[in-house]
């Protein structure tokens, strides 16, 4: 088949090279045009742009994926289907109809859970331990479309943001060439989603990233979880930021009984380089391995200790 390609960040390309391998023709690649990036803030193609632009394939990279001339540039390429992977921009119906077998969307999530912007950091982040993968046929409203077909996988203790992205992106990859194998074949089902169901994931964004440490300790580490990398959990330390990975919560044998009872709402209670930086939650305490702070390379919280790090009694708000 002709598959016209939407997508913009990393998370896209391995479904843009499954699609190659799975001997389909790429017509075109839709993405985002160039953002300011970096510290320069110098205009840089997308991650499936240079990736696009390396295998020769042609480019379309539309301020707004809409209006006549696009529409035209696009239905020229001839596709028979539109695969869409984390674009960023909201289709219109004119362009999910243009391929002659629609517009399928993979989404990070098992609908009609998680609808939305951000399905990877809001699974972690509020404590699912389930999440997934879903191909479905895209309409009008907001990831709402019939599924073509889905894939679970269990949240670890240690999964961030960026390594369940990784994995997701290598599991939708293969659901979406099985998918298409089935659309081309014709033994695909379509079923509706239970729109009652449905719960929504809103993007993350610097002030949804800020630390409330006035959580329980399992969602604190949940949070800084979900937040990692981009936009990275943070938290004020003398008022300055300071962004925290890599969290645990202390459990009950590692000398944390004592810490909990009087340690206040982001407090250091902790603050050894040898046993790491241990801040009290609202109730019980998370250790932090990896910090950030502000115009810093992200290293080991032990590193931060025996430099300028925080001492004990220390607050981060």
């Amino acid at each position: 088949m002709n598959v016209l390609f939407w997508g913009t960040p990393e998370f896209a390309i391995p479904t843009l090279r499954a699609l190659a391998a799975g001997g389909h023709d790429v017509a075109g690649v839709v993405t985002r045009p160039d953002r300011p990036r970096g510290r320069g803030r110098k205009p840089q193609p997308s991650v499936v742009r240079r990736f696009a632009d390396d295998r020769g394939y042609r480019v379309f990279t539309p301020e707004a994926p809409r209006g006549d001339a696009f529409e035209s540039a696009i239905r020229a390429a001839r596709p028979d289907i539109s695969v869409v992977v984390a674009y960023g921009c909201i289709l219109t119906r004119r362009v999910l109809d243009i391929p002659r077998l629609g517009s399928l969307n993979l989404h990070a999530s098992l609908l009609p859970e998680l609808r939305g912007a951000a399905p990877i950091n809001r699974a972690i982040a509020r404590g699912h331990a389930v999440t997934g993968v879903t191909v479905m046929r895209m309409v009008e409203a907001m990831d709402a479309g019939p599924v073509l077909a889905s894939q679970s996988v269990a949240i670890g203790p240690d999964d961030t943001a960026s390594s369940l992205s990784r994995h997701l992106a290598g599991m939708g990859a293969r659901l979406m060439a099985a998918v298409l194998d089935g659309v081309e074949s014709g033994d695909v089902e379509e079923v509706e989603q239970d729109h009652a169901r449905a719960t929504y994931a809103p993007k993350v964004d610097r002030r949804s990233a800020r630390v409330d440490w006035t959580l329980d300790a399992r969602a604190v580490a949940n949070h800084i979880r979900g937040m990692d990398a981009l936009p990275g959990a943070w938290t004020l330390r003398d008022g300055e930021p300071v962004k925290v990975f890599s969290p645990s919560v202390v459990c009950e044998g590692e000398g944390s009984a004592a810490v909990v009872r009087r340690g206040e709402a982001g407090e250091v209670v902790g603050a050894d380089p040898a046993s790491g930086l241990l801040v009290a939650a609202g109730s019980g305490v998370v250790r932090v391995g990896e910090v950030q702070p502000a115009g810093k390379r992200r290293m080991e919280a032990a590193a931060w200790l025996r430099g300028r790090g925080p001492r004990l009694g220390e607050r981060l708000v």
